[in-house]
């Protein structure tokens, strides 16, 4: 169980997982050897489980956000372990969802344009088998993102 220290400490490292034991000590206002003890053991019981880069998609040419609402045409056990099998060898897809409700799967996907995303859908997204039906859905504007 964590407490508000923990989550002050967690605070601290999801604005900036760069900062050095001393200033999160100094932060969290507890010594650095307590402060390195509790960041090992949220290591250790997966709370923490890792330490990621925040990257400026735009600085790399790509510009475009998509969100493809997937449904699924069969929904067997085989079937879907397959088609989740697949889409995790995209590069193009950053995060994939498993949802109840009118979508099965929600994926976000990060391209250069339109062009790069029409290449996504008819060279990649259509060679797996079992999908019923996409719907994109376009980002014009990100307003919140927590990391």
């Amino acid at each position: 169980m964590i407490d508000h220290i923990d989550k002050k400490i967690l605070s601290l490292l999801t604005q900036n997982s760069k900062l050095t034991i001393r200033e999160i000590s100094r932060e969290a206002h507890l010594s650095p050897t307590p402060v390195y003890e509790r960041i090992k053991k949220m290591e250790n019981e997966n709370i923490i489980q890792g330490y990621t880069i925040v990257v400026n998609n735009s600085k790399l040419d790509l510009n475009m956000v998509v969100f493809c609402h997937i449904n699924l045409e069969i929904h067997h056990k085989d079937v879907i372990e397959q088609f989740e099998k697949d889409i995790l060898h995209f590069e193009e897809v950053i995060a994939c969802y498993h949802l109840a409700g009118v979508t099965d799967y929600l994926l976000h996907v990060i391209v250069k344009d339109m062009v790069a995303y029409q290449e996504f859908l008819k060279n990649k997204l259509a060679s797996v088998k079992n999908i019923r039906k996409v719907q994109s859905a376009f980002v014009m504007e990100e307003l919140k993102k927590r990391r």
